[in-house]
């Protein structure tokens, strides 16, 4: 009598088993790789997504092809992202599938008015990745899909490829749709996002070439910041260097700074760094003290010098320190003064140091942050002269 559960228990397995239940070829789908959103025409949104053809991003001409285009570029309108991408449908010969996507690029004019649907539909599709780049451009969305970067064969490859050396740079956070979640979702953060706008910086042949090329390239340039779900504001180049001490995203970074001695500029990288921010609390008065610690090399010096490297070293250590405290204190007036918006979780930090306090001051954060007085310390060792032994010479006399 037991034979035929056993039986039946066998028959579930193999049925569960089989790698042939649900399963979609390659062939029937249509990758996406990137997708921008922007708005479109009677404020309906405009979604243009970037989708591979396999055969031609192998280059593999037996494969039912490889001599086209490595991608398709398709727009599509709806009154909602969702009928927008649904009308993606009614021309693509494949189903769409976003389980491939790298990037989505939002333009500015909808980040200006409020990206919480963005949020909503991209973090709920269960094809999505959470760890897919989410960007904001000042040029439109459709623009900047479909440049390519680089030597890479997809566009969206290309900005993937970006964020993965955006550390070399330190000039723009590394925003994927967990973190921009995470900022939007959690009580007293706000969300951020990399900017990313096109420059002529690459090079066409046989054309006139402009002083930086001239060819558009997709180019890391700041960060983005958000209110709730509405962008408010921007930070560049330094600023945007400075808040990523808070984000603990400074890895290393190269510093530009001017020798004091003579005509000429020193490249100094950051290499080993400690970043502690302490909250206080006295007399009912929030503040904050930030120790920063750096240990850096010299890695260029283009200034002929007989100084020895302890001289060296001596001369550019504070030179370095106020360049890096400067940054920090642009961001913090940008933030304060400008903006008077806690973009880098002051607020979190206050309510892990002193839970017993935290009742008595969050109502009123928001009006307490534009004059909190944040104290910045930064303390820079170079230790290393790399690329600099001895200085040049000229032969002659």
């Amino acid at each position: 009598m037991r034979i035929i559960p056993i039986i039946s228990i066998i028959f579930f397995v193999l049925v569960t088993l089989t790698g042939c239940l649900g399963k979609e070829e390659i062939s029937d789908l249509a990758l996406v790789t990137a997708v921008g959103i922007d708005k479109g025409e009677q404020e309906n949104i405009l979604i243009t997504a970037q989708i591979a053809r396999p055969a031609e991003a192998r280059g593999d001409a037996g494969a039912g092809g490889g001599t086209g285009e490595p991608m398709w570029t398709a727009i599509a309108e709806g009154k909602t992202i969702f009928e927008a991408i649904r009308n993606l449908a009614r021309f693509s010969s494949r189903r769409v599938y976003w389980g491939h996507n790298m990037v989505i690029v939002i333009s500015e004019e909808i980040a200006e008015d409020g990206i919480v649907d963005v949020i909503d539909f991209f973090t709920r599709n269960n094809e999505l990745r959470m760890r897919t780049w989410i960007l904001v451009t000042e040029e439109k969305a459709r623009d900047l899909i479909p440049v390519k970067t680089g030597i890479e064969v997809l566009p969206g490859e290309s900005i993937d490829h970006l964020f993965r050396y955006s550390p070399i740079v330190a000039e723009a956070p590394k925003s994927d749709a967990m973190s921009l979640s995470m900022g939007y979702l959690r009580e007293y953060t706000h969300p951020y996002l990399a900017l990313v706008n096109l420059k002529s910086r690459g090079i066409a042949e046989g054309e006139d070439m402009p002083e930086f090329g001239n060819l558009p390239q997709a180019e890391l340039s700041g960060t983005a910041l958000f209110r709730d779900d509405k962008m408010v504001g921007k930070l560049k180049d330094r600023e945007s260097r400075g808040f990523l001490w808070f984000i603990g995203e400074v890895e290393t970074a190269i510093i530009p700074i001017e020798f004091p001695e003579g005509d000429g500029n020193a490249s100094i990288e950051l290499r080993d760094n400690s970043f502690q921010l302490t909250p206080k609390y006295e007399n009912g008065e929030v503040s904050f003290d930030i120790t920063l610690e750096t240990v850096a090399d010299l890695v260029e010096l283009g200034v002929p010098t007989g100084k020895s490297y302890d001289e060296l070293f001596t001369l550019l250590e504070p030179i370095l320190e106020d360049y890096i405290q400067e940054d920090i204190e642009m961001l913090l007036n940008k933030l304060q003064q400008e903006y008077q918006l806690d973009s880098i979780g002051l607020a979190t930090y206050f309510r892990a140091k002193f839970p017993q306090y935290w009742d008595d001051v969050k109502d009123d954060w928001d009006e307490l942050f534009p004059d909190m007085a944040i104290v910045v310390n930064v303390s820079a060792e170079i230790t290393n002269p790399q690329l600099f032994r001895l200085p040049t010479k000229p032969v002659k006399e």
